[in-house]
């Protein structure tokens, strides 16, 4: 401040005019990495409230399958076939969504006998299984439900599930997931994929 006063006092004694203008209040500037991160924490935070008050309007779960109600990890038996680890708490979850009146679907890229057993074991009757295109599938489960857009929540955890992120009312991420993909998911969860992400989704839905 001493500075500003005495390059003042040059111009004055310079013979150049100095006035005061007064200007509307502004907000906070951005001048460092860490002013920049604070205003994205705060943009991060309203989008994440703004996405809890849609859940409340929600009437369809669409999910992927590995790495959000799995690990991501791939088993094999010795004859080949693919295993899957799944929750039971994530299990409960799609039972008290369905209680709920919310119907569960399902989004894979994946199709294998341990996933079609699982999905018999949850009554979940809406999947499309084996399809890498995913945007191609979320219309005609949006008509087989009858729901609109916003009343959809989808929930990924890679690249194939970014390009639907936009095509639902809101979309979540498991806290695993890569920074991308956090980066552009309304809401992450703070568990991981295959250990009750699904269920914490859940419990902000019908609590």
């Amino acid at each position: 401040e001493r500075l500003e006063q005495l390059e003042q006092l040059r111009l004055l004694q310079a013979g150049i005019p100095i006035r005061v203008l007064e200007v509307p209040p502004m907000g906070a500037g951005v001048d460092t990495p860490e002013d920049l991160e604070r205003v994205r924490a705060a943009i991060r935070g309203r989008r994440r409230l703004a996405a809890l008050e849609k859940l409340k309007r929600v009437r369809l779960v669409i999910t992927d399958v590995d790495g959000v109600l799995t690990d991501g990890g791939l088993y094999y038996g010795p004859d080949g076939e693919c295993l899957k680890r799944f929750h039971a708490r994530d299990g409960l979850g799609v039972k008290l969504l369905q209680k709920a009146g919310i119907r569960v679907a399902v989004l894979s890229g994946r199709d294998c006998p341990s996933l079609r057993r699982r999905l018999t074991d949850l009554g979940i009757t809406e999947a499309v299984l084996g399809k890498l295109d995913k945007r191609s599938v979320i219309s005609s489960l949006m008509e087989q439900c009858g729901v609109q857009p916003e009343e959809i929540a989808f929930v990924g955890d890679d690249i194939p599930d970014m390009e639907v992120f936009g095509l639902c009312g809101v979309s979540v991420t498991v806290n695993d997931a890569p920074d991308y993909v956090k980066a552009v998911a309304d809401v992450v969860l703070e568990n991981k994929g295959g250990q009750g992400a699904f269920r914490e989704l859940t419990d902000k839905i019908v609590q």
